[in-house]
């Protein structure tokens, strides 16, 4: 009898390697307030709250962590230093002390393109090279502009996406390289950065990528969702078998959908990411976050001149 037990247990400590690991992953965006604020709203540390009562593996924030780029008086190193450590103090301790790892990608109001912002840029990237993530990376020659890494059996690329218009040449094709090298050996795709593919929010209709040749680059390699901030507004859309997930914010502003009256709720996103099977989405509204999104509450579609988004339980996702 004790016999057979012990096989059993060894078959099924065989087999269970082969199932997999499921994944929870936690996606936060546009946590800034006003210019230069040192200051975040209380959503941003019930966020934070929340989040460790998730039982989450990794948090992803897709860009707009500190508010930068004002445009006049720009401002200064010691404006800029304050800021990080104020996000510092509310998100990254208690982060740390959860022992969950935070991946960011830049943002307009946090690592802008344009000239004007050289200096925040530049700080934007010697605080992410002091407080870099302990993750699987499969290339961070460019972090924490641009960067990739592995989480059991997903792909995670995180994008320098902070300005309106196609990817630059090179960054394309680093990301084609990597979806190339890495992309069949993972069974999810998920690809991040801070301004969307398509538009979904009003007033924002011209701060998107619009770039075609990467829609297509996402479609050949199956990349399971591209997930963006800087729109405010929480939406899981879906084009070309592709998920598009615009991201509700965490501080000031939120916005309007495409074709809605009301502002967007701020929220919190959850990916359940299990082998085999399609990544669950799950968006939490409210003030402790605990509030599921109902779906049905959302727009069929989002619908631009660029593109045209379906929500994703209509896609059959």
């Amino acid at each position: 009898m004790l016999k057979s037990i012990h096989l059993i247990l060894i078959c099924l400590l065989s087999v269970l390697p082969s199932l997999g690991v499921a994944d929870r992953v936690v996606v936060i965006s546009d946590l800034n307030a006003s210019y230069g604020s040192t200051h975040y709203r209380q959503s941003v540390t019930n966020a934070v709250q929340r989040i460790g009562e998730l039982d989450a593996d990794l948090v992803i924030s897709t860009g707009d962590m500190i508010g930068g780029q004002q445009p006049r008086p720009l401002l200064n190193l010691p404006q800029i230093n304050a800021m990080w450590r104020s996000f510092e103090k509310v998100v990254i301790r208690p982060l740390a002390r959860l022992n969950l790892p935070l991946a960011v990608t830049p943002g307009n109001h946090d690592a802008s393109e344009y000239a004007d912002y050289r200096l925040e840029r530049d700080v934007f990237q010697r605080f992410w090279k002091t407080h870099k993530p302990a993750l699987d990376y499969l290339d961070d020659s460019h972090y924490p502009l641009r960067y990739a890494f592995s989480l059991n059996d997903t792909l995670f690329i995180s994008l320098d996406a902070t300005r309106p218009g196609k990817l630059g040449r090179e960054q394309f094709l680093w990301l084609e390289e990597l979806l190339s090298k890495h992309g069949k050996r993972h069974s999810h795709k998920v690809v991040y950065g801070h301004l969307p593919l398509w538009p979904f929010a009003q007033d924002r209709e011209r701060e998107a990528l619009f770039d075609e040749q990467l829609e297509r680059l996402l479609i050949e390699n199956k990349v399971d969702i591209f997930l963006s901030g800087h729109h405010h507004a929480y939406y899981p859309g879906a084009k070309n078998n592709v998920r598009h997930l615009s991201q509700g914010c965490l501080g000031a502003s939120p916005r309007k959908l495409i074709g809605v009256s009301q502002r967007s709720p701020r929220t919190i996103t959850v990916l359940d990411i299990e082998p085999g099977k399609e990544i669950k989405v799950t968006a939490y509204r409210g003030e402790t976050f605990d509030d599921p999104v109902n779906l049905e509450s959302l727009p069929r579609r989002i619908k631009s001149r660029s593109a045209t988004l379906i929500r994703e339980d209509l896609a059959g996702y």
